[in-house]
């Protein structure tokens, strides 16, 4: 009997296991630093560098809807989005290759917006377009191979956190689940205020800077990006690394809903901290660090945005203590496009 998939750790576990791949940390001697598991794989070309690689698919239909986003959304958004694998890892991002498979309806007005939109967030992040591959396609599917560079070594994976280290977010989570639930409404064209609030999640921002200095300085064990939501991603750094995790709620940076929208958002029945917990596509950093680092994490880039949220603990379990001082398990809730029904 042919039994369907439960989730994406899943596909990627039958895909690796059927084709000769590089699966986790390499031998010392082998080009490939990083195999199969994290965020991106990690090459070294030479004694001094290591290239970092990943890529990211954005389909109609199941990432956005043509008829709904801004055409320049989509494109800057494709590119952001591939580029924040290599954020995880602190490398900067120099090389993408893009293949695009249009309808011809798309050809026009909506591929020149596409493009525009793609153009900047490259120009933004300071990376070229290097070739690809187009063909024609009943809906629009973009994938994006990106690669960054980082100093032999300094790449930090998801696999270093260790009982002790003080669990770390960028950022305020749930914006972009907050911009979602916005575009289900029907605010794509709506006034200033309501666009402001769009932003992270048509146009979001990744921290390449933040990257770059952990990684550099040797601050953070393990980091990833929250893409597929807090709960999702943490278990999956918690996996890669052996470890659980203590989070208390009351310290989660979360999104705050304008009173101006909590009538036309009311039949969502929103709540801010488990679109913060759940909500996907925030594209911040989600990091360890050890106590004695703590300190020296106040030059960081942002750090005013940066929140201490729990701490990793022995075993595998990971926690939730709410404002009552009850510990409940966290199970992971986000995104995941196989997760059974």
């Amino acid at each position: 009997m042919d039994r369907p998939l439960d989730n994406e750790d899943q596909l990627i576990e039958r895909i690796a296991r059927a084709v000769p791949s590089s699966r986790g940390v390499a031998r010392s001697h082998d080009e490939v630093r990083l195999g199969i598991g994290d965020d991106a794989a990690i090459v070294a070309p030479n004694r001094t560098t290591e290239w970092v690689l990943s890529c990211d698919a954005s389909l109609e239909g199941v990432h956005f809807l043509a008829g709904s986003y801004p055409a320049d959304s989509v494109g800057f958004k494709a590119l952001v989005r591939a580029a924040s694998d290599l954020a995880a890892m602190g490398a900067r991002p120099r090389l993408f290759l893009l293949t695009l498979a249009l309808p011809t309806k798309r050809t026009g007005k909506w591929l020149d917006e596409f493009l525009r939109g793609m153009g900047r967030a490259a120009r933004q992040l300071g990376m070229r377009l290097i070739g690809g591959d187009t063909t024609r396609s009943p809906t629009v599917s973009i994938s994006i191979t990106v690669l960054g560079e980082v100093a032999r070594g300094l790449a930090v994976r998801r696999s270093g956190a260790r009982p002790g280290d003080i669990l770390y977010v960028s950022g305020r989570l749930g914006r972009a689940q907050l911009g979602l639930e916005m575009i289900r409404q029907g605010a794509t064209n709506a006034s200033a205020s309501d666009r402001r609030l769009l932003q992270a999640h048509l146009y979001p921002k990744i921290r390449i800077e933040l990257g770059e200095w952990l990684a550099r300085r040797k601050m953070a064990t393990a980091m990833m990006d929250i893409s597929d939501g807090l709960s999702t991603d943490l278990a999956r750094l918690c996996a890669a690394s052996g470890v659980g995790a203590r989070l208390w709620a009351e310290r989660i940076p979360r999104v705050k809903i304008p009173i101006a929208r909590t009538g036309l958002l009311r039949k969502r029945r929103l709540d801010p901290l488990r679109m913060a917990l759940h909500g996907g596509e925030d594209y911040e950093l989600l990091f360890t660090v050890p106590r004695k680092n703590v300190r020296r994490l106040r030059s960081a880039p942002g750090f005013a945005e940066l929140t201490a949220i729990g701490e990793i603990e022995r075993g595998k379990r990971i926690t939730l203590v709410g404002a009552d001082g009850r510990a409940k398990r966290l199970d992971p809730g986000g995104w995941d496009p196989f997760r059974g029904e």
